[in-house]
């Protein structure tokens, strides 16, 4: 990869971009068949199963102190938010849940003053406001276009930003002596048998795949998504969190709703103004926060 850091890390995100706004409509292609919490569960036990290798040789350089840090890291980073894009994805949009995963910098930004005493401007708060303004609006937008009805699930979303905030900023700050490899190989290390153990004895997991039409092909959808989405993807995430901070690495989530909406359009959803509306206050709220703080 090139040398210079700043190259680096545009590459970085551009290959995020791709693979994490691919990821809403292989979730959605999981849940024709599957439940919520059959996708989330398989999605992490793949990953797992995929970068054990790279873990079992890397685990020997992990000191004792650090293994609750990286379990307490997979949980926050993969598993928890897993299982709530699946749920929320039940009753929204694919398109319209890439939307709200911009809320993810605004959470970067006041976890990281509140926890980790960073400073935060006058603009950040502002950003914080119209950010939150521009969720209600997308939850509040029917699929007729009108604002009536407010979507709980979208709250699933939030959740999830809040997740993905606290641990960028936990990798930041408190995982300091690892490289990003051994991070993401760790977590999913540790978390993965909780995954496991979860499909195989608490779902209907392994009766729909060998009796249900089209299970085979919902399962590799969802295989699919959790060697790119969150085995790779979260190597190339924390490594570009070391590179460039926190703060430029959660603004992947401004280009994401534009691959997660040409992804859904094509797939055949419909999309109306009150969710453009409620996503361009989302990244105003999100540029703001962002203004002086780079």
């Amino acid at each position: 990869m090139n040398n210079n850091p700043r190259t680096t890390s545009y590459i970085l995100l551009g290959s995020l971009t791709l693979i994490w706004g691919t990821s809403f409509i292989l979730i959605k292609q999981g849940l024709k068949v599957f439940d919520a919490d059959e996708v989330g569960a398989l999605r992490v036990a793949a990953a797992s199963i995929c970068i054990a290798p790279i873990a079992i040789t890397h685990i020997g350089g992990i000191q004792r102190g650090n293994y609750w840090k990286l379990f307490a890291s997979g949980m926050m980073g993969i598993f928890i938010p897993a299982f709530l894009f699946a749920t929320a994805q039940t009753r929204m949009e694919s398109s319209v849940a890439g939307m709200l995963n911009t809320l993810t910098p605004l959470f970067t930004i006041m976890i990281g003053a509140l926890v980790f005493r960073q400073r935060v401007a006058g603009f950040a708060v502002a950003g914080a406001i119209i950010g939150l303004a521009g969720t209600v609006l997308i939850s509040l937008s029917r699929s007729g276009g009108e604002f009536v009805g407010f979507n709980a699930f979208a709250l699933l979303l939030v959740l999830a930003c809040f997740f993905y905030g606290s641990n960028l900023n936990f990798v930041k700050f408190s995982i300091t002596d690892l490289p990003a490899l051994t991070i993401t190989s760790g977590s999913l290390l540790l978390i993965g048998p909780l995954a496991l153990i979860y499909l195989l004895g608490f779902t209907a997991f392994t009766e729909k795949l060998t009796t249900q039409e089209g299970a085979w092909t919902a399962f590799g959808y969802v295989v699919f998504l959790g060697l790119m989405s969150t085995a790779i993807a979260t190597v190339l995430f924390n490594k570009l969190v070391k590179l460039s901070g926190p703060l430029f690495t959660s603004t992947v989530t401004y280009l994401i709703p534009i691959v997660g909406v040409m992804w859904g359009v094509l797939d055949g959803e419909q999309l109306h103004g009150g969710h453009f509306i409620g996503m361009v206050a989302i990244i105003g709220g999100v540029y703001l926060a962002n203004r002086r703080r780079d």
